[in-house]
């Protein structure tokens, strides 16, 4: 299982959480999603994950995906 994890802008509440969690749960291979609203990041655990997919489902649920976090 491989994590990718992203910094995103705009997420102030509980309902933000949801939305982008709704989103990037539809992506093939994605297993889990762990978001921290104070810091702002999103973490995708899954296997065959794929970078663009992920951004547009962040992007798709109204939010901007600033960087990639690498471990």
């Amino acid at each position: 299982m491989a994590r990718i994890q992203y910094l995103v802008i705009g997420m102030t509440c509980e309902h933000c959480v949801a939305s982008v969690t709704e989103e990037v749960s539809q992506v093939p291979g994605v297993e889990e999603v762990d978001i921290d609203l104070i810091a702002g990041s999103v973490a995708v655990d899954g296997t065959n994950l794929d970078d663009m997919s992920l951004r547009v489902a962040i992007t798709e649920a109204g939010y901007q995906v600033t960087v990639l976090v690498l471990a």
